[in-house]
């Protein structure tokens, strides 16, 4: 989402490159130019001005270093400016209550229904609670139809309540249902308009007041760039709500509204959706995404989802095998099983720090390895477990039952063995060191 205005702070930044301080003359040049690229990126005027003022104001206030270029430092200043834009800090969802009540509210298309699934996977998985989705969009059969089958798909029981017509009676009743079989976490879904009408608002409203929600939670789509802001703030202003989810953050949109809802309506983004799976829902930590808008990645990130997936059980496996040189092609299709529970390809591609400028422009697709475990389920029992018997023959078998070629499939075989070859001596280097 970020790859353009990144791309224009960094050519912002070499403004300073080569200046031995920091002056009037040369920052108000920058300073210019980050606003531009603010402005490119749909973040709101009054923003963008405040943000750029405030970056000026603390590069005119420092001292440089002599180990630190001017550049650096713009860029250390930036980043802090751009965290403290976004919130400073994660802010946790408040699950207090018993159940804890989350109101989900937005217009629709936002990805209120999805997000609602999404959250309840997120708080059963990460969180450890028992959670309830209620379907309240009266108005949308489709609605109430697709939270059954998203609740299905995350394991989570759904309040159908088919019979009532009434979203305020029909959330009351989700809630008492909740209580009755101990959940710990309610989640309503709410009906959603194509626009922001009085109707859609006293309703919402109604259904605060009748349910009194731990968390209301406004579901926006980040696409919308800042139709997504003014929205965002003519629901604060009926509804008081705690807190944004902003969906589709791994689309093409500019990133304006990112970088705008926490400075316009002084709530915070407490989640981002980052892709279409059910998983694809992150805690929203403004630093990180400033290390990311400036081409820093986001290593603590892709470490938590490594340790997400982590089976320390097997890894002590794979580890024994490599060491005896059984790593075979069973181990090495769960592995990329493994990686693929982490994400989308590009999205954590993105969170290693360089890598979104050398992949600019280069379509990375989660479907690169579809071939590899293609080949990998054409091979036999026996195949898997010895790669060095697999010989002309039974190339041109594994080629033809997996729809690839012989050059794809000794590539491949090729590159299987300088890993193996690699994790060996890895782990030899390891245990010398010991």
């Amino acid at each position: 989402m970020f790859d353009n205005l990144s791309e224009r702070l960094e050519r912002s930044f070499k403004i300073l490159k080569g200046e031995g301080r920091i002056t009037e003359i040369n920052i108000a040049e920058t300073v210019k130019d980050i606003r531009k690229a603010l402005l490119e990126a749909d973040v709101n005027y009054k923003t963008a001005k405040q943000f750029t003022d405030r970056v000026k104001e603390q590069a005119l206030g420092q001292n440089v270093m002599t180990s630190i270029r001017p550049g650096q430092l713009m860029v250390k200043i930036t980043h802090d400016e751009l965290a403290k834009l976004m919130g400073g800090e994660a802010t946790e969802i408040n699950l207090k209550g018993q159940p804890a009540i989350i109101l989900m509210a937005g217009l629709q298309g936002s990805g209120k229904t999805t997000h609602a699934a999404k959250l309840a996977q997120y708080l059963q998985t990460k969180k450890g609670k028992k959670v309830m989705l209620a379907a309240c969009d009266v108005y949308r059969p489709a609605a109430i139809e697709q939270l059954r089958v998203l609740g299905e798909q995350v394991g989570a029981k759904v309040y159908l309540g088919l019979e009532e017509s009434d979203p305020v009676k029909k959330a009351k009743d989700a809630v008492r249902e909740a209580r009755t079989y101990g959940y710990d976490v309610l989640i309503i879904d709410t009906a959603g308009r194509l626009a922001v009408d009085e109707q859609m608002m006293q309703e919402i409203t109604a259904i605060k007041e009748a349910v009194q929600p731990q968390e209301t939670l406004f579901v926006v789509d980040a696409m919308t760039g800042q139709d997504a802001v003014n929205t965002a703030k003519e629901f604060n202003d009926r509804l008081d709500f705690d807190g944004v989810i902003l969906t589709k953050l791994d689309g093409d949109a500019r990133g304006g509204a990112a970088l705008s809802i926490r400075s316009v309506v002084d709530k915070p983004i407490k989640f981002i959706g980052t892709g279409e799976k059910m998983d694809a829902l992150d805690v929203f930590h403004p630093a990180r995404m400033a290390d990311r808008i400036l081409g820093m990645g986001d290593v603590v990130s892709l470490v938590e989802r490594a340790q997400a997936q982590y089976d320390e059980q097997e890894a002590r496996r794979i580890s024994k095998r490599i060491a005896k040189n059984q790593f075979d092609m069973n181990d090495f299709l769960g592995q990329i099983q493994q990686i693929k529970k982490m994400g989308s390809m590009k999205d954590l591609m993105g969170m290693i720090p360089g890598m979104d400028k050398a992949l600019k422009g280069v379509e990375v697709s989660d479907d690169a390895f579809k071939p590899i475990e293609a080949m990998i389920g054409s091979m036999t029992p026996y195949e898997r477990a010895n790669p060095a018997c697999i010989n002309g023959s039974r190339k041109e078998r594994i080629a033809k039952g997996s729809g690839t070629s012989i050059v794809e499939l000794n590539r491949f075989l090729k590159q299987f063995a300088e890993t193996s070859k690699m994790m060996r001596r890895v782990q030899q280097m390891n245990f010398r060191r010991r």
